[in-house]
């Protein structure tokens, strides 16, 4: 089981940002920019750890669910762009990356990791689900 699952299954906290019946969004907790989110389906185990094995149906939809948490995200942090990243090199559990974007140099993997505390990582998470899903 890989961690990504424990985190849907609720056994590791997150800062959940969005969720339906098929993926679930959270804050990467080592982002390369504020409100950098990950996207993850909700797989049955053994989950599927490279994008492209999985069915057309899970794919096109994970986008479809990204493209809306992307929405939330450029309201939240006011940047220009969202960036999206597929490397799945890092967790066995297929997951696209979102990366609030200003320059194209935000989305630099190798940009110095950020330590936020916990209670921005929450402000951050909130705000960009309210932008979401307003209640």
């Amino acid at each position: 089981m890989t961690i990504f699952t424990r985190i849907i299954k609720g056994e590791i906290p997150s800062y959940k940002v969005a969720e339906d019946d098929r993926y679930y969004a959270f804050l990467d907790i080592n982002p390369i920019k504020k409100g950098h989110t990950l996207v993850i389906p909700k797989l049955p185990e053994p989950e599927a750890d490279y994008i492209f094995d999985l069915e057309d149906e899970l794919l096109g939809g994970m986008m479809v669910f990204a493209k809306k948490v992307a929405a939330g995200i450029k309201a939240a942090t006011g940047c220009k762009r969202v960036g999206v990243a597929v490397l799945g090199m890092e967790v066995n559990h297929v997951h696209i990356h979102l990366i609030p974007l200003d320059s194209e140099r935000d989305m630099l993997f190798t940009n110095p990791k950020l330590q936020l505390p916990a209670s921005e990582m929450a402000e951050i998470a909130n705000s960009i689900a309210q932008a979401i899903d307003p209640v």
